[in-house]
């Protein structure tokens, strides 16, 4: 054999058997990775609290690595953190009360000042509740006066019998009132809320003929002798709500408002809503299953 042919078979074998040695070693060393999984796993299995500060100081090495890219994020103007806070701007219930109509913007004011809430979030509702009073032809602040005795304008109050948002409207009898809305969460949605609880009163007052009977329908005591003074309440708010922003008289045209003389000295505001929450679960349970 030529010493160039040497050579070659000397470089082949020497290939061979490196090749051979490192999947050797390769074989070797996975099987040793594995084993010590299985080891690790063993330990943590049997040690927990091992376990426990080993997964602490990952989510502290994550924290860490984190939080740069936070920061970098706020300083970026078109983040996705700031366009996010755009939107929720936007989402929000609230108007400035100095753009309402005059009349409107009073009433918003009064509201703020009685029940302790900001002005931005009730001028909406008071705009709301007028663009729906005269959609349905019921008083704007007949529609205020019930959310004032219902929830006192809490837009996530719940009844103990399930009566839910500004208006206590039963949500899950008037499911397919909030399908429009995008289902029964829209009930903690101010404005739908009110939406729906206006649909649900024009309702009671077509079936009663007339407001004082269909504050009874809608406090659920149709079938009841009395509705525990809930008419009463909400009829004396609304004329206390009217005379308070100067617009006198009434102008419900099928009710009559209690005489002064029957009337009950006013609570405070918080007084009345708690009673009136009250009695409304009491009613409620016993209401007319239809309503």
């Amino acid at each position: 054999m030529s010493a160039s042919g040497k050579f070659i078979a000397t470089v082949r074998t020497l290939g061979h058997k490196t090749a051979h040695g490192f999947l050797a070693l390769t074989h070797n060393g996975f099987a040793l990775l594995g084993l010590a999984v299985a080891i690790s796993a063993l330990i943590l299995i049997s040690r927990p609290d091992l376990r426990l500060a080993g997964e602490s100081q990952l989510r502290q090495w994550l924290d860490a690595r984190h939080a740069p890219a936070v920061a970098e994020a706020d300083d970026n103007e078109e983040s996705p953190d700031s366009t996010m806070v755009i939107a929720a701007s936007d989402r929000a219930t609230a108007v400035n009360p100095s753009n309402l109509p005059k009349e409107q913007a009073a009433v918003a004011y009064w509201l703020s000042k009685k029940y302790r809430v900001a002005p931005e979030p009730i001028a909406a509702l008071v705009r709301e509740a007028y663009a729906q009073g005269k959609a349905n032809k019921l008083d704007p602040t007949l529609i205020l006066a019930i959310m004032a005795i219902e929830s006192s304008f809490n837009p996530f109050a719940q009844s103990s019998v399930g009566a839910q948002g500004l208006m206590q409207v039963m949500t899950k009898v008037h499911t397919d009132k909030y399908e429009t809305f995008g289902g029964q969460h829209a009930a903690f949605d101010p404005v739908t809320n009110l939406k729906v609880g206006v649909k649900v009163l024009k309702e009671c007052i077509a079936r009663a003929g007339s407001v004082e009977g269909g504050l009874k329908y809608y406090v659920g005591a149709a079938n009841l002798e009395t509705d525990g003074g809930y008419a009463a309440k909400v009829l004396a708010e609304h004329q206390r709500l009217r005379l308070g922003v100067g617009l006198r008289g009434s102008s419900l045209m099928t009710a009559k408002a209690p005489a002064p003389a029957a009337k009950p000295a006013a609570p405070e505001a918080s007084n009345v809503a708690e009673a009136t929450t009250v009695s409304h679960a009491e009613q409620v349970a016993l209401a007319d299953p239809k309503l």
